[in-house]
């Protein structure tokens, strides 16, 4: 283990990589000299961009849609064979489909968001732990998994119900998954972001409501996506074990939890 506990030359998985916080973890992890696994679920040619920006080699692309529980176990097979195997797992893949307030949202729409949000934010997560969790046994060197969770999941989500509970059952995942999987030297935590500045939200950040957004926080900014990358780092090193079952908020003191 290196100087500040990191283990050099590591094997992440990164779920949701083709751009914004996903692109910005992978790039992170690959600055420090691991090899790294860019997981997209459609959009290929912005994966490929990801992948062809990152320092150092040994990457991979990884594609696979999450909402098909099927596709996760070839999935984590196609890593393995890709980089040797798989020390960390960044849950990072979310859907965020359009707000679903439920006075205003109609029957079908409403169940169609649920079951899109809970087989990506949810399902997927957990079925990937569980199959990681299992290479990172037989490896027999432990390993870490960091979820990104949501500031949403503590403070509500009125137009968007569906991703803030299913981000709250991503936080009680990772800390049962912290407690079953210790004894295995696995370590598990999550981050619960607050706004983000990504190329999906530039638009809302841009208009009316942009301000109102960062008036959230007392820095009056949002945060970039290298501040959420940087938490995850540091989660996946090594001093971090003892952070395992820990969610760590990351929204600048725009929701203090109590």
């Amino acid at each position: 283990m290196s100087a500040g506990g990191r283990v050099p030359g590591r094997r992440v998985l990164v779920t949701g990589a083709s751009g914004g916080i996903g692109a910005a973890i992978a790039h992170a992890f690959a600055a420090l000299g691991d090899r790294v696994a860019v997981h997209y679920s459609s959009n290929r040619a912005r994966a490929e961009a990801v992948l062809a920006d990152l320092p150092g080699d040994g990457h991979v692309l990884a594609g696979a849609d999450l909402a098909d529980t099927a596709a996760i176990p070839p999935l984590v097979d196609a890593v393995v064979a890709g980089l040797g195997g798989i020390d960390v797992l960044v849950n990072n893949a979310a859907a965020l489909d359009p707000p679903h307030p439920p006075a205003t949202t109609g029957y079908d729409d409403w169940v169609a968001a649920w079951q899109r949000m809970t087989a990506v934010n949810l399902v997927a997560p957990a079925a990937l732990a569980h199959q990681v969790a299992a290479v990172m046994i037989r490896q027999g060197n432990g390993g870490r998994v960091v979820n990104t969770g949501s500031r949403g999941a503590f403070r509500g989500e009125p137009d968007h119900p569906a991703y803030g509970a299913t981000k709250a059952g991503l936080h009680a995942l990772g800390q049962s998954l912290a407690v079953a999987l210790a004894p295995h030297g696995i370590a598990v935590s999550s981050i619960a972001p607050g706004f983000v500045a990504t190329d999906g939200v530039a638009g809302r950040l841009a208009g009316p409501a942009g301000q109102a957004i960062r008036a959230q926080s007392p820095f009056d900014r949002v945060a970039t996506p290298e501040e959420v990358a940087a938490a995850v780092v540091y989660l996946a090193s090594g001093p971090a074990l003892w952070a395992s079952g820990a969610v760590l908020d990351l929204n600048g003191a725009s929701y203090l939890r109590t």
